[in-house]
């Protein structure tokens, strides 16, 4: 990244460096670097070193212009973590940075982490299996689901310029909700907002958790794509929020459709009746029904039972 090089920045580089050193020495087979280049780290933090009952991971992109100005861009994965409980820990992660404008905060905002984790470890809601808090009983889930994949996040780092662009300008984009789909119990229903940036993501996501329902709902899963011109490349992630392999059904969906800026949400409330495989069917329907309605993929019935790539009308796409 050439930005690091610029000699505005040359002492924020030195803090991150020391911050960084600082923290391995610490926090030892913990701490992993990605990219060094790129300056993205990833920390795995849990409740107790020697007998974890709760992991989370916490993903770590500096910008040219932290710890001066600008904070870190995160991101926590934990398959049990709930969307209010990610919308608390995130909130504190912010207070913390709040207080501490224009120092190094990588330190605090891991042992606020593991403060929440131990807190919620603790509490009387926490089962045998936590990393199975989010799911319902038809996932099952490995070990080390709440690890990441670091290949697939290397394979992003190019992109890592739009998590600083336009940081504190953008605006919240408009946010529309699709029909529902009701199945023994089970509701979905999805929500979609063009996006331009990774900030707008986050930007959708907290809009929609400030509805009680949505907040509530069992699962909500998402993925966005972002095409990035000046590479030719797509910035795209997604998230299962505990609905295991349907954040990258998801996405897979929207690579076959061939969208580009736009992001959709899958809310699931969880009837209490197992439906098997037809979750992801359902979950699917619902995007790509929002994604014609709204003008973002070609409508034909072809195209619906196939599955076939449909290249999107390009008076669509965002610039």
């Amino acid at each position: 990244m050439a930005d690091i090089l610029n000699p505005e920045n040359e002492g924020d580089l030195q803090a991150q460096i020391e911050e960084v050193e600082a923290l391995s020495s610490i926090y030892g087979d913990e701490w992993c670097v990605i990219d060094e280049a790129s300056r993205i780290f990833c920390i795995k933090v849990s409740d107790d070193l020697d007998e974890p009952k709760l992991t989370a991971c916490l993903q770590i992109i500096l910008p040219p212009d932290y710890p001066s100005t600008s904070p870190p861009i995160y991101q926590i994965n934990a398959a049990w973590l709930r969307g209010p409980e990610r919308a608390k820990l995130a909130n504190s992660l912010e207070d913390l940075y709040v207080e501490h404008v224009g120092e190094s905060i990588l330190y605090l905002w891991v042992e606020k982490i593991r403060e929440f984790l131990v807190e919620k470890s603790q509490s009387s809601e926490t089962v045998d299996q936590p990393e199975k808090v989010n799911m319902t009983a038809e996932e099952e889930v490995d070990d080390d689901e709440d690890i990441p994949d670091f290949r697939t996040f290397k394979l992003s780092t190019e992109n890592t310029h739009l998590f600083m662009d336009h940081a504190h300008d953008e605006e919240l984009p408009p946010i529309k909700h699709g029909n529902t789909i009701t199945d023994r119990r089970s509701t979905f229903q999805p929500h979609l907002a063009p996006v331009v940036t990774p900030r707008q993501v986050k930007m959708v996501l907290e809009k929609l958790y400030e509805n009680k329902k949505i907040a509530s709902a069992t699962h909500n899963i998402y993925a966005y794509r972002i095409y990035c011109e000046d590479k030719h490349s797509f910035l795209q992630d997604c998230e299962d929020d505990g609905e295991t392999a349907a954040g990258g059904r998801l996405l897979h969906l929207l690579q076959i459709l061939d969208v580009r800026n736009v992001m959709v949400v899958v809310s699931r409330w969880y009837g209490g009746i197992l439906l098997g495989p037809d979750r992801f069917k359902h979950i699917n329907n619902c995007a790509r029904n929002i994604l014609v309605e709204e003008g973002f993929t070609a409508s034909t019935d072809e195209a619906t039972k196939s599955g076939a790539k449909i290249k999107r009308p390009k008076a669509k796409r965002t610039k």
